[in-house]
């Protein structure tokens, strides 16, 4: 009898369920998870890095050499775009982290210890990419925004450097952020798709980068009209201060951009909530 008591007052002592786990917690968790992980310092560091170091070195080298420039090259010029043009292969270090976001879970099989905490499979996947989007948001606009004053300090050496209040400027340096962001989303899109890491990477790389190359070998009067439907040239048209001949203007470029990034984000939410770990 006294062990029955015994067993009946620990198991009234245990606190009552709470109810469902919810979406705040689970972004808590992820939060927590993101910022644990040494690799997520080390892309955010080499991101940065890059994206204000290569629009240092154009910067600072247009303006040692402005003297020397002639009339097409000073027409043509673009302070903006000469000190943001670091994104273009930040693009390449922020789709590695979107796809190690989702696709570690799988390689250290912690997707199943994650699923088993969080059953609702698809308040994890929101929470997850959430997290990831406000990550990637604020390093790319921090990020944007240091190389393009610094890239300005570089060639007011020449009085050639440009304000955020002349036109289109501050849109491409906000764009810059953005661009990053949704970059980084795409590849995490495709990484819940393929649950690979090496695959994922590849073929946000071969969508972004390499289909571009590929289209600009057929015929010309071909490449104007295909070029427009790319993620890329939405991606790249955001934040440059001026668009190509053949481009939209910048925001229903960008939404170009967008669609494809929510299309996959899309697809791999269906995919995550109805197939196994």
């Amino acid at each position: 009898m006294a062990t029955v008591t015994t067993e009946g007052t620990r198991l009234s002592a245990l606190p009552a369920a709470s109810g469902r786990a919810g979406l705040i917690g689970t972004l808590r968790s992820e939060f927590t998870k993101i910022r644990s992980v040494r690799s997520t310092y080390w892309t955010m560091l080499v991101l940065f890095v890059i994206c204000v170091g290569l629009g240092a070195l154009v910067t600072g080298l247009t303006a040692a050499h402005w003297n020397q420039a002639g009339p097409g090259a000073r027409a043509s010029f673009d302070p903006t775009r000469n000190s943001l043009v670091g994104l273009y292969f930040g693009q390449f270090v922020i789709v590695v982290l979107g796809a190690l976001t989702i696709t570690s879970e799988y390689s250290t099989g912690m997707i199943h210890t994650a699923l088993t905490a969080m059953p609702r499979r698809g308040t994890f996947y929101v929470a997850k990419a959430l997290v990831f989007t406000a990550v990637a948001l604020v390093i790319g606009e921090v990020t944007s925004f240091v190389a393009f004053f610094l890239g300005q300090t570089l060639l007011s050496s020449q009085h050639i450097q440009t304000t955020l209040g002349a036109p289109n400027v501050l849109r491409a340096v906000i764009g810059g952020g953005l661009f990053i962001a949704v970059t980084g989303l795409f590849s995490f899109g495709i990484g819940t798709l393929v649950r690979h890491t090496a695959a994922a990477i590849s073929i946000a790389i071969g969508v972004l980068f390499v289909v571009p190359i590929i289209v600009n070998f057929l015929p010309s009067s071909w490449t104007n009209d295909i070029m427009r439907w790319l993620p890329s040239e939405g991606g790249l048209a955001i934040w440059n201060p001026h668009q190509q001949a053949h481009e939209w203007s910048a925001w229903p470029e960008f939404a170009v951009f967008c669609g494809y990034t929510a299309a996959v984000l899309i697809a791999g939410f269906i995919l995550f909530r109805n197939r196994d770990a």
